[in-house]
C-alpha cells in the first residue's frame, strides 16, 4: 500500500467515525460504514484528483444517509426536497441545481445526479454560472442512488431515459434540454444556462417556493 493509499484509508476511518457520531440515534455504525466505503469506492473510481476524493466521499456520504433518513422518515423534511438527473451529472442537472438553490433562497433542498456519472463538471458550465455570479468550483458528479429518488418530492430528468426509478406519489417530469457536452461555445451554453433557469423558476413557483435573486 502506497502512502497516498495509507492517507485515503485513514481519511476514510475519520469520516466514517464522524458521520456515525452525527448521525448517531439515527443509523447504526455498521450503516454508516457501509454507506461510507460504497461511496468511497464508487468516487474513487471515477476521480481526476485525488486529493479531493475524501471531501467529496464526506459530502456524499452525509447527503446519502439524510436523504435515506428523510425517505425513511427517521428524520422530518423541513422544505421541498428537488432531484435533477441527467447522464453524466456535468452539464444540465448540475446548473439546475445550483440555479434553484440561488433562487429558492434556502426555501427549497435540492440534489443532482447522474445516471452515468463523468469525472468532472463541464469547464464550459462552471464558466457560465460563474459569469452570474454562481461558484461551482466545488461540485462533483455524482451517481444516482435510490434514497436520493425516495427522498425527493418532484424529480426531473434530462436525458437520462429510464435509469431513474418511478415512486408514487412524486412529481416527475423530463426537462428536454440541450446536453451542453456537445456544446462548441461558451455562447451555446449560455443559452442552455438561461432556458434551465426559466424551467427553475417555473418549477419553484408549482412548488410553492418564493422566487428570488
Amino acid at each position: 500500500m502506497t502512502p497516498v493509499d495509507i492517507d485515503l484509508a485513514q481519511q476514510l476511518t475519520r469520516t466514517i467515525e464522524r458521520l456515525t457520531a452525527d448521525f448517531a440515534g439515527v443509523f447504526g455504525a455498521e450503516t454508516v460504514e457501509r454507506f461510507a466505503r460504497e461511496t468511497f469506492d464508487t468516487l474513487s473510481e471515477r476521480a481526476t484528483v485525488t486529493p479531493f476524493l475524501p471531501v467529496f466521499c464526506d459530502r456524499f456520504t452525509r447527503d446519502r444517509l439524510t436523504a435515506l433518513a428523510q425517505a425513511d422518515d427517521l428524520i422530518a423534511k423541513e422544505r421541498p426536497e428537488v432531484l435533477y438527473v441527467c447522464v453524466h451529472n456535468a452539464g444540465r442537472s448540475q446548473m439546475a441545481a445550483l440555479l434553484t438553490a440561488h433562487l429558492g433562497e434556502g426555501r427549497v433542498n435540492v440534489r443532482s445526479a447522474g445516471s452515468d456519472p463523468a469525472d468532472r463538471v463541464n469547464p464550459l458550465v462552471v464558466t457560465a454560472m460563474a459569469e452570474i455570479g454562481l461558484d461551482m468550483s466545488a461540485e462533483f458528479p455524482k451517481p444516482l442512488t435510490d434514497e436520493v429518488v425516495r427522498a425527493a418530492d418532484a424529480v426531473i430528468t434530462m436525458g437520462c431515459g429510464d435509469s431513474c426509478p418511478i415512486y408514487p406519489g412524486k412529481k416527475y417530469e423530463d426537462w428536454d434540454l440541450s446536453d451542453p457536452a456537445g456544446a462548441e461555445s461558451l455562447e451555446q451554453v449560455r443559452a442552455i444556462r438561461e432556458d434551465i433557469r426559466g424551467r427553475v423558476e417555473a418549477l419553484l413557483v408549482e412548488l410553492g417556493v418564493r422566487v428570488g435573486a
